[in-house]
């Protein structure tokens, strides 16, 4: 079912401990699509991530979600609606797959009230979803990486919210692990019509993953628009310093780049 929610930053200051890394950046999340926020290291990707989750109070500008303050959103209303994977979560010790992704639930659950059908159904569904079923009374730390980012996923599905942030969830994962991360996120996109935002370091998987990309550069948005539109080898030096051919991939069909490299530059 496409969700109708209009999520957007305006005009967004924010940092950490009196030090600015975000400047003035506005922008306008689209609607049951997958966008990608990407940029060189320390450019602001997590913060802005961190800054509309929430996590952190803009110093300026707001972050609105359907007309209204996030701030001023009750947490377990927000967490109805917006869903967040960290880039580092925290795994509690001695805990199984089954019982971390249903923490999931708990923006449905009152303080007094036990489990409903509907929570077991959301739990079930979530870890159908990420192929995690079969490994539900492991501990966490029993599994792979990719086996622990699969069910950090899922704990974030079991929420059933709208909307979707992941920080960076391929991170120290094998290309495998990483493509099968997207293609599920890319099933629930498609299914469910799910709006997720992610930070991404890979430019060519965020070409062939996102529909909207989001371009940073020491705390300000450069570009935004399709793939197309901002993967090109101009971008690329705005954004990254690097010199670069952009060819189509041949997949896909988006833009993928080819560094060139000093080695290289005099047969480019």
């Amino acid at each position: 079912m496409k969700s109708k929610h209009h999520f957007e930053a305006e005009n967004v200051v924010a940092g950490y401990d009196q030090k600015t890394i975000i400047h003035h950046a506005s922008l306008v999340i689209p609607n049951n699509q997958i966008s990608v926020i990407i940029g060189p290291n320390a450019c602001g990707k997590s913060t802005l991530l961190k800054t509309m989750a929430r996590l952190l109070k803009p110093t300026e500008g707001d972050v609105i979600l359907d007309g209204k303050s996030i701030g001023k959103i009750p947490s377990k209303a927000l967490a109805r609606t917006l869903g967040l994977l960290p880039q580092s979560p925290i795994i509690p010790e001695g805990i199984s797959v089954a019982d971390l992704v249903g923490r999931g639930r708990f923006p449905h659950q009152s303080l007094l009230s036990s489990w409903s059908k509907q929570d077991y159904e959301a739990i079930a569904e979530a870890m159908d979803i990420m192929n995690i079923t079969d490994i539900a009374n492991h501990h966490i730390d029993e599994l792979s990486g990719g086996q622990r980012q699969r069910v950090w996923i899922a704990m974030a599905l079991a929420q059933q919210t709208d909307i979707l942030f992941l920080d960076e969830p391929t991170t120290f994962l094998d290309i495998s692990y990483q493509i099968e991360i997207l293609d599920l996120l890319t099933d629930l996109n498609l299914k469910y019509g799910t709006t997720i935002v992610m930070v991404l370091h890979d430019i060519n998987l965020s070409a062939r993953y996102a529909h909207h990309i989001f371009a940073m550069r020491s705390g300000k948005l450069l570009a935004e628009g399709k793939p197309a539109e901002v993967i090109t080898s101009e971008r690329m030096m705005d954004i990254f310093g690097l010199v670069c051919k952009v060819i189509e991939d041949p997949v896909s069909g988006s833009p993928s780049v080819v560094p060139i490299g000093r080695h290289h530059v005099s047969n480019a």
